[in-house]
């Protein structure tokens, strides 16, 4: 099997041998998954390996994967015969493949029956269901724990749960946040503060800011919840939620039934510019280890209020106001103290510049998985047999 050293200047493959193959394969792809795996492709192929992205064809729209100078497979985010085949088909000249997400795993993993390539797991959430699916999900979680050559966790909690799921080998795996514009680029959001906060209707009032997608795990009815408490300040802050989904219906009516300060936008592609402009920014639930909007507003010196699960203290250390999760009274009381303590908020800026640089670079990521890319080529024989 061709592979690339660790030990090779910059990754690149050793004389007389071809460049690593890989096949990376994303579901839906949660927006921290898809955009570690931009990340990801573009540090690998600038090492030499060569990355070919199997995903469905809006997720490559949204992130560029062949922008990033990967090779994309469009595969629909389907269990049938036919998505799998083209998996199949799309991993047959592969080194080793990495699925990101236990959907993505699972069909990776049958793509790969009774071939000896390795896999790679990486498990950017902890999902969650109810009865009977939640016991298909826990026997699909064993099934790809088991099968994974090695499971990556995003955090401690992820990375105790794949061995509680029976994986052989489970490893704490370094996630970074792509790489902030920085200098004149951030002047030029800055500028962009006014605007954006005109625009919203937040002049001369505090901007909340939400972001992800509007689906039940992410905690909007205790947030909207929340904000019947806010109605009572003056000025009364206006929550804008970012995002598309389906639970996109019964929020706005809640909002108009309840005469809720809330504003639901949508989909945007400006999401740095809108947090650049906000005084808070809240993260009510989520299903990420690592969720993108935490990382972003700590860079961006926006206070951050958010639900204290999953991996959250491990990403932000004392740098944001945690509150228990589902608890509506504990966030509406966190949020209008921060905003009557600018001292406090500007406490939690500083730690958030602090915390922010403890995290691990996308050098560091793409140093890591590649670590343990050579680890499962390297005792492969060089040229193995056709179908091996």
């Amino acid at each position: 099997m061709s592979h690339v050293s660790s030990h090779a200047p910059h990754g690149h493959a050793p004389h007389g041998q071809s460049p690593l193959r890989t096949v990376q394969v994303l579901g839906g792809g949660s927006a921290g998954s898809s955009v570690h795996v931009r990340s990801l492709t573009s540090g690998l192929v600038a090492r030499g390996v060569r990355v070919t992205v199997c995903a469905p064809a809006e997720t490559d729209r949204a992130y560029d994967f062949t922008g990033a100078g990967a090779d994309h497979v469009p595969v629909p985010r389907r269990h049938d015969p036919a998505s799998v085949a083209a998996l199949r088909t799309a991993c047959a000249d592969a080194d080793l493949v990495h699925a990101h997400g236990l959907h993505a795993a699972l069909r990776a993993s049958l793509a790969l029956s009774g071939r000896r390539v390795p896999l790679v797991v990486t498990w950017h959430t902890r999902p969650s269901a109810e009865g009977a699916r939640d016991r298909l999900l826990r026997v699909l979680e064993r099934r790809v724990a088991r099968t994974a050559s090695v499971v990556l966790g995003s955090s401690s909690d992820l990375v105790d749960r794949a061995r509680s799921r029976g994986a052989r080998d489970a490893r704490l795996s370094a996630v970074a946040l792509p790489a902030r514009r920085g200098g004149a680029a951030d002047e030029h959001a800055e500028r962009l503060r006014p605007k954006a906060r005109a625009e919203l209707g937040t002049v001369d009032r505090p901007l909340l800011m939400a972001v992800g997608s509007l689906d039940r795990h992410r905690g909007y009815d205790t947030l909207l919840d929340a904000t019947r408490a806010w109605r009572r300040l003056d000025p009364v802050p206006l929550l804008v939620i970012a995002g598309e989904g389906p639970l996109r219906g019964a929020l706005q009516r809640r909002i108009e039934d309840e005469g809720l300060p809330v504003r639901l936008i949508g989909r945007r592609d400006d999401i740095g510019e809108l947090l650049a402009a906000a005084d808070l920014a809240l993260l009510p639930g989520f299903p990420e280890a690592r969720p993108l909007l935490a990382q972003e507003a700590l860079h961006a010196r926006v206070p951050l209020v958010a639900a204290d699960t999953g991996g959250i203290t491990d990403l932000v250390g004392d740098a944001a106001e945690l509150v228990p999760h589902g608890d509506p009274e504990a966030l509406a009381e966190a949020v209008t103290a921060l905003l009557a303590d600018p001292g406090r908020c500007e406490r939690l800026k500083d730690r958030g510049t602090r915390q922010a640089a403890t995290w691990p670079t996308e050098d560091d990521t793409v140093a890591q998985v590649l670590s343990v890319y050579d680890e499962l080529t390297r005792p492969w024989p060089l040229h193995r047999a056709p179908g091996l």
